[in-house]
């Protein structure tokens, strides 16, 4: 599967949410047109996401296999699967079980999630001693209240009263950082590090060997969390691919990136294309990715 021929085994896979506004399917279908190894199956609010049943068809139908299981964490995603962040991270490392996938993402509790946030550590540890599946931990970033709230809500006015407009806080228990408390399994993500203004290569190395998954995309260090395709901002990405290489990384590197900006399919295929073509050449050795066919052909 895929079209990984030279360098190394690291296998790069494509997230589903990189296609959003289209759906999981496109997902698949687009990593399979382009030479994507596999996916990251991102659960949130469309049905097919939550469905195991539809998204094996999926992975038989376009022969892209699932590799990561993204639990439904975001703000966006705090309903689905129920209200029970618990339940819900379980039901995500069963859910990767099933579709053969060796890594859940997930991240660290909201403050306040507190019955969750208290267990958090104990349940992680726990999955991972009854299954095979890493649940790696992902780095995270503060929150501007009007980003968290919405600006007119009474939330977001009575913070920016305490701290001024564009107050950050800390909306992870207890830190946005996962090494702060301490996991087998990490993941790092690199748009993530620009809006923290952290510094990658040091987050990296803080995970060291227990960093397991990687989010291949960009940032320029703005307010709000861009996943820029990895190369188009100011993070290392290159640098980073070339330091898991060097060290020995045997986890997957998922393209997680933003293309909501693009005005047709085939816009989005060339920006999931430069995204692939970036991670051959720093972690494949590999110095183009496949031309992509045209979005569609190879629907079944």
């Amino acid at each position: 599967m895929g079209n990984q021929q030279a360098g190394n085994d690291i296998r790069v896979g494509l997230s589903t949410a990189s296609v959003y506004p289209e759906n999981t399917e496109a997902a698949f279908r687009y990593a399979a047109e382009l030479g994507y190894d596999g996916v990251e199956l991102m659960v949130w609010a469309e049905p097919a996401s939550q469905s195991i049943t539809t998204v094996e068809d999926y992975a038989r139908r376009y022969s892209m296999p699932v590799l990561a299981v993204h639990a439904p964490c975001l703000l966006i995603s705090q309903r689905v699967w129920g209200a029970d962040p618990i339940a819900k991270l379980e039901r995500s490392v069963r859910t990767a079980e099933v579709l053969g996938a060796s890594t859940v993402v997930v991240h660290p509790p909201f403050r306040w999630q507190r019955r969750y946030a208290d267990g958090f550590a104990a349940q992680v540890r726990r999955l991972e001693e009854h299954s095979a599946v890493a649940v790696a931990v992902e780095n995270m970033f503060p929150m501007r209240a009007d980003t968290l709230f919405g600006r007119r809500t009474g939330s977001a006015r009575r913070l920016e009263r305490r701290g001024g407009p564009g107050l950050s806080l800390t909306a992870f228990s207890p830190s946005y950082d996962p090494t702060d408390t301490g996991f087998d399994n990490y993941t790092l993500d690199l748009s993530h590090t620009a809006t923290a203004g952290v510094d990658p290569l040091a987050l990296a190395a803080r995970m060291g060997d227990n960093l397991a998954h990687l989010h291949l995309a960009d940032g320029t260090g703005a307010a709000h969390d861009e996943h820029l395709v990895p190369g188009e901002g100011n993070q290392p990405c290159a640098e980073v691919c070339e330091a898991l290489v060097h060290n020995g990384f045997h986890g997957h590197a998922v393209i997680e990136v933003n293309t909501q900006n693009a005005r047709t399919k085939a816009a989005r295929a060339a920006a999931l294309h430069r995204a692939l073509t970036f991670a051959r050449a720093h972690l494949n050795d590999l110095q183009t990715a496949p031309t992509p066919e045209p979005t569609g052909a190879r629907r079944v």
